[in-house]
């Protein structure tokens, strides 16, 4: 897994259906190469995230005080639960852990049958 596949908000784009249907590209894949346009992006979380050079909003000093983060963590569905999950996970755990349990997720929010996150 390369940490290019994890999303700003801690979503695994490697187990997105959408992302492997090539529906969606990801949130930082091309970038970096300048196949890409940040400033044509739409998402607040990851204009942030790509311009400052962070891996994810995990990464963040501004983590727990950001507004951006903390209100689309706030939205009543399982997925933003489990993403914000993620990012603990990697404040916590590292990226490397992350990648041991996210190796077996189905699906970009960590929906994970038979191991444990």
């Amino acid at each position: 897994m390369s940490k290019e596949l994890i999303g700003c908000c801690g979503a695994n784009c490697q187990t997105c259906k959408v992302f492997a249907q090539q529906l969606c590209k990801g949130c930082k894949v091309g970038y970096a190469a300048g196949e890409r346009d940040i400033n044509k992006a739409k998402c607040k979380m990851k204009i942030c995230c790509v311009k400052r050079g962070l891996v994810s909003c995990a990464d963040c000093e501004d983590y727990t005080f950001c507004e951006t983060l903390q209100s689309f963590y706030a939205h009543e569905s399982y997925k933003y639960k489990k993403y914000k999950q993620a990012t603990e996970f990697i404040r916590a755990n590292g990226y490397e852990a992350l990648f041991r349990v996210a190796d077996g997720w189905h699906g970009a929010c960590g929906s994970n049958k038979g191991k444990e996150q």
